[in-house]
């Protein structure tokens, strides 16, 4: 029997700024072209999460006020089993408002939003321009160097603790904080990053990777003309 990609969408009606539904998207057509299965689950306020019923969450960005009402709810409702999940190694996406998330807090101002402390960083609000634009970064997911292509915007400013790891390196873009050089980060099978676009459509070889992540198998490659026609497009706008 084929395996079966059992996915848990966190908030998908608040966190969704930047259409990164499309992420879904491409992980469903990446496993059913493959003959794998997929089953997609969805949490919102309030509700548990099992730990184990899952292989890979997921969770994009969000507004301002939405992303206060998710944080204080993740923190009640689903800190514990996200870290059940992260330690038997099922994959975390979170992307841009998602990753914020990740670490120990982000502070806006007079207020600060906690994190389910899933990775050591911390995001501030400082004074400046957003980090707007087209960004590329080298990455190394286990298979060698890869570069991953996308869309930034983000007014917080991400700082990894000592010894955490960066999802990548900028090749260009702001990344992280625009200072640094850095982008996202990555422990383990959790992976945080600010690329929107959505990510995946961009970056199939990425979707793929965490699909084989997710469920522990080698994935045969496919016919990919048009997504790699995508992820060149996406190259030439970041300028690589």
């Amino acid at each position: 029997m084929a395996a079966t990609l059992r996915v848990c969408s966190l908030y998908p009606e608040l966190m969704n700024i930047y259409a990164d539904r499309g992420n879904i998207a491409v992980l469903r057509a990446r496993c059913r072209w493959r003959g794998l299965g997929f089953e997609l689950a969805g949490a919102s306020l309030g509700d548990d999460v099992d730990h184990g019923a899952h292989d890979l969450f997921y969770m994009g960005g969000g507004q301002d006020r939405d992303q206060a009402l998710v944080a204080r709810d993740m923190v009640e409702t689903k800190r514990d089993a996200l870290h059940a999940a992260a330690a038997r190694g099922a994959v975390v996406l979170a992307v841009c408002g998602g990753y914020q998330l990740l670490g120990s807090s982000y502070v806006m101002g007079d207020e600060t939003l906690p994190g389910v402390g899933l990775v050591d960083l911390r995001t501030v609000r400082e004074p400046g321009p957003r980090l707007i634009g087209n960004c590329a970064i080298e990455a190394d997911l286990g298979e060698g160097k890869r570069v991953i292509a996308g869309f930034e915007n983000h007014g917080g400013r991400t700082y990894l603790g000592d010894g955490e790891r960066p999802l990548g390196r900028v090749l260009r873009g702001h990344g992280n904080n625009g200072r640094d050089r850095y982008e996202g980060v990555h422990r383990g099978n959790v992976i945080g990053t600010y690329l929107h676009g959505p990510l995946l459509p961009k970056n199939v070889w990425l979707a793929d990777r965490l699909i084989e992540l997710a469920l522990g198998v080698e994935l045969e490659p496919l016919d990919d003309a048009m997504e790699e026609a995508a992820h060149m497009s996406a190259l030439r706008a970041a300028g690589v």
